[in-house]
C-alpha cells in the first residue's frame, strides 16, 4: 500500500470514530430511583436511593439503602412505597448514604425517569452536606420516551406504563431498587430505538432529545457524507441559492446538529425547512475555513447569516481636502489625497472617536468653506471655550493649523502620545477636583481612540509585507502552514505528521492567488489572520519584508485597549451605575 493510500485508510478510520464519539455501547450508566417523603426537594428528605450500573447491556453491579430522613413519613407515603418510620428508624442518615452512592456512581452517566426529580434531591442533599456535586451527564428516560414513542404506542410516558410495553424483567413497585431496575430496560428498549434513526453516541443521545421539529429530524440525511473535517458548509434551497454559510472544525459533527440539537433560534429552523441540499467545503484548517465563510457571506449575503454581510458598510473618519481641513464622518475611502482612520465597526464608535480628537486638538468643527484669504465670518462659541482655534477669524495660519492637522494624521498611522498626553491632563485635572464622573467619560473616550488607532495600525502592518509564511503545530505532530499576501490568505496547507513542512511550503507559494496589494482585503480577514498569527505556538516561517509596527503605536497602549475591551464586552459599559439608596415598601392589601 503507497504511503497516499495508508493514510487515506487511516483517515477513514478516524472518519468513522469521529461520526461515532463515544459510543453508547462502551458507556457506563447508572440508573437511579429515589423515594422521598414528599415531592419538595428543599423541604422534604430521601427515604430510600437504588440504583443499578451497566454497560453494554450488562449490569455490573447495584446499590441500595434505605435512609433515615430524620423526620416523620406520612401515611400516605407509607401507603405509596411500603416505607415505614420503623423500617428507617435504624438506617444511615444522608451524611451516610449519598457520599456512598455518589462512590459508587463515579466516572458514569446517570440515568433517570423524571431526572429533575431524582437529581434535585441529590443536589440538595450535596448542598445540605457541603459536598460539591459532580459534573455527572443525566439522561432522563422520560424525556426520551416522549421524543421516541408515539401516542398510538404508549398513551403516556410513565414508568408503570413503560415496563411492561418494552417487557421489563421487573415491575415497578415505588420501591427504589424496583422502579431502577425497571428503568434499565426501558433505557436499553429505547436504545434500540434509537439506533433506527441514527442516535449511536451519548452526545446524539443527548441531543435527540432536545426539543426540535419534525421537519428538522426528517432533514437529518443531509449531513450524511459530509467529511468530518474543518471546512465550510452552505445550506442551499431547492434553486441552489445559499441560505446560511457557516464554519466548523468538523463540518459531518456540526451540521447534524441543526437536526438533532436544541437550536433555540426560530429562524435557523426556518432555514432548515427550506434547505434541500448542504454543500462541504474542506480546509486544510480552522483559519482557511474562516476566512473562506467571510468572503462567501460577504460575496452571496445569505438571508439567514446576520455576521459580516455587509463589510462594505464599514465607517471611516476622515480628515477633509480644503485650506482648513475638519473631521467628517464618511462610508467610503476614496484616493483622494485625504487621510483616513479606519474601517471604524460602527457610526458610533466613529463618533466617540471624532469627539476625543476634538478634545485633544482644537480642530474647527463646522463645515463652513473657509478662505485663506480673508475671514469668513465671527468664530462660534467654541473658539470662546478653547474648542477651536478659529481659523474663520484669521486667528490660526494656514501652518499653524496645518501643524495641528499633520498631528492628527500621523497618530493615526503611527505616534498616537500627541493626543492622548492631553486628554489625560484633562483627567488629571478632573480628578483633582473630584469631578470622577467626567473624567470617566474622557478615559472611556481615549480607549476608544486608542483601539481604533491600534486596530488601524495592526492592519495596515500586516497588510504592508508583500508574503508572509506562518505555521502552527496541528496537535498531532504535523503544521498547519498559511501563506499570508498583503493581508490576505493566499493559500493554505497542511504537513501531516513525518512530512517535512518546507516542500509543502513551496508548493503551496507556486499555486497561491496572486494579490493585488492596491486591493484591501476584508478588515475582518485580516484580523482573523492576525489573531491566528498571535496564538502561542504559531511560528513565522518565512516573510519577504520586515512585519513592523509602530515603535509609539496604540498597540503600547496596553491599559486603554484592556480597557476598550472590558466597555465592548459590557453594552452598558458607557453608563454610571449608581447605588440604591431605598426602595419602596410594597403596598398592602
Amino acid at each position: 500500500m503507497t504511503s497516499a493510500a495508508h493514510q487515506q485508510a487511516r483517515l477513514g478510520q478516524q472518519l468513522s470514530l469521529d461520526e461515532l464519539g463515544e459510543p453508547l455501547h462502551a458507556i457506563t450508566f447508572v440508573v437511579v430511583d429515589l423515594e422521598t417523603t414528599g415531592g419538595a426537594a428543599n423541604g422534604d428528605a430521601i427515604t430510600e436511593i437504588g440504583a443499578v450500573k451497566v454497560r453494554g447491556g450488562e449490569v455490573l453491579g447495584e446499590f441500595q439503602t434505605l435512609v433515615n430522613p430524620l423526620m416523620a413519613i406520612t401515611p400516605f407515603v407509607s401507603v405509596l412505597t411500603g416505607i415505614t418510620d420503623s423500617m428507617v428508624g435504624t438506617a444511615p442518615t444522608i451524611s451516610a448514604a449519598v457520599p456512598a452512592f455518589l462512590e459508587f456512581a463515579r466516572g458514569s452517566v446517570l440515568v433517570a425517569h423524571n431526572a429533575p426529580f431524582d437529581i434535585g434531591f441529590l443536589k440538595a442533599a450535596c448542598a445540605q452536606l457541603s459536598l460539591p456535586w459532580p459534573a455527572f451527564a443525566v439522561v432522563d428516560t422520560a424525556v426520551l420516551a416522549r421524543r421516541v414513542l408515539t401516542r398510538d404506542e404508549v398513551p403516556n410516558c410513565k414508568l408503570a406504563t413503560l415496563a411492561p410495553f418494552f417487557r421489563a424483567a421487573t415491575t415497578p413497585t415505588h420501591r427504589a431498587l424496583d422502579d431502577a431496575r425497571a428503568t434499565v430496560d426501558v433505557l436499553h428498549g429505547l436504545i434500540a430505538r434509537l439506533g433506527s434513526v441514527g442516535v449511536h453516541s451519548l452526545t446524539e443521545l443527548r441531543e435527540f432529545t432536545a426539543q426540535v421539529t419534525d421537519a428538522q429530524r426528517r432533514k437529518r440525511h443531509l449531513a450524511d457524507g459530509l467529511p468530518p473535517r474543518p471546512g465550510v458548509y452552505i445550506f442551499r434551497d431547492a434553486q441552489g441559492r445559499p441560505l446560511y454559510v457557516g464554519t466548523s472544525r468538523n463540518l459531518r459533527s456540526r451540521v447534524r446538529q441543526y437536526f438533532v440539537a436544541s437550536e433555540t433560534r426560530s429562524r435557523m429552523g426556518e432555514m432548515v425547512g427550506l434547505a434541500e441540499r448542504v454543500d462541504p467545503i474542506e480546509c486544510a484548517h480552522t483559519l482557511e475555513a474562516q476566512v473562506r465563510e467571510l468572503r462567501l457571506i460577504a460575496a452571496h449575503k445569505p438571508r439567514y447569516n446576520k455576521r459580516s454581510k455587509f463589510p462594505e458598510r464599514s465607517v471611516w473618519l476622515k480628515l477633509t481636502v480644503e485650506p482648513y481641513p475638519r473631521l467628517s464622518i464618511v462610508r467610503d475611502r476614496r484616493d483622494d489625497g485625504a487621510s483616513y482612520l479606519g474601517p471604524l465597526r460602527t457610526q458610533r464608535q466613529a463618533e466617540a472617536v471624532r469627539d476625543a480628537i476634538h478634545d485633544a486638538v482644537p480642530l474647527r468643527q463646522c463645515s463652513d468653506r473657509l478662505s485663506l484669504r480673508r475671514v469668513v465670518r465671527a468664530a462660534c462659541v467654541l473658539a470662546g471655550i478653547g474648542r477651536c482655534g478659529a481659523p474663520c477669524e484669521g486667528n490660526m495660519s494656514p501652518q499653524q493649523y496645518a501643524a495641528l492637522v499633520g498631528l492628527v494624521a500621523s497618530a493615526w498611522v503611527g505616534d498616537v502620545r500627541p493626543l492622548v498626553e492631553p486628554l489625560e491632563r484633562k483627567i488629571a485635572a478632573l480628578a483633582e477636583t473630584q469631578r470622577y464622573e467626567q473624567a470617566g467619560v474622557l478615559r472611556d473616550r481615549i480607549s476608544t481612540v486608542v483601539q481604533a488607532c491600534a486596530r488601524m495600525q495592526r492592519l495596515a502592518s500586516l497588510r504592508a509585507v508583500a508574503e508572509l509564511v506562518g505555521a502552527r503545530p496541528d496537535g498531532d505532530g504535523g503544521w498547519e502552514i498559511s501563506i499570508v499576501r498583503a493581508g490576505r490568505l493566499a493559500a493554505a496547507g497542511h504537513a501531516p505528521r513525518g512530512v517535512p513542512p518546507w516542500p509543502v511550503i513551496e508548493a503551496l507559494r507556486q499555486t497561491a492567488d496572486v494579490v493585488d496589494p492596491s486591493h484591501e482585503p476584508l478588515a475582518e480577514e485580516t484580523e482573523c489572520i492576525l489573531r491566528w498569527l498571535e496564538e502561542p505556538g504559531t511560528r513565522l516561517a518565512d516573510a519577504s519584508g520586515g512585519w513592523m509596527m509602530p515603535a509609539f503605536g496604540a498597540g503600547r497602549m496596553s491599559s486603554y485597549l484592556a480597557g476598550g475591551a472590558r466597555q465592548a464586552a459590557d453594552p452598558f459599559a458607557d453608563r454610571r451605575r449608581l447605588p440604591v439608596v431605598s426602595r419602596p415598601t410594597r403596598a398592602s392589601a
